[in-house]
């Protein structure tokens, strides 16, 4: 099975907020979008990002081919025990995620 990095033209990390951070995943095209769509599993991206099933926020744009991901920052943007201030460290776990 391919990574999700070898499919898809770029995924991005990045903070939404001091709380929560923000996963996207561009795909090139439709047919692209539309296999990533299915082959990402919510509950398999949760475990992923050690967060609840619950927490995980989904958002599939097909005008945009886009799949968006939203999960609670482990701790607050700034603080002492912030290791990722910018939330730019969590591309790279969905990247190395096998794709059916």
């Amino acid at each position: 099975m391919p990574e999700l990095g070898t499919l898809v033209s770029k995924v991005r990390s990045k903070n939404a907020g001091p709380f929560w951070l923000t996963v996207d995943v561009f795909c090139d095209d439709s047919a692209t979008f539309d296999r990533v769509r299915a082959g990402l599993d919510d509950a398999v991206v949760a475990r992923l990002f050690g967060v609840d099933r619950q927490l995980l926020k989904r958002f599939d744009i097909p005008s945009l081919n886009v799949v968006k991901f939203s999960v609670p920052r482990p701790v607050v943007q700034g603080t002492r025990a912030d290791r990722d201030m910018h939330g730019a460290g969590w591309a790279c776990l969905l990247e190395e995620l096998d794709i059916a």
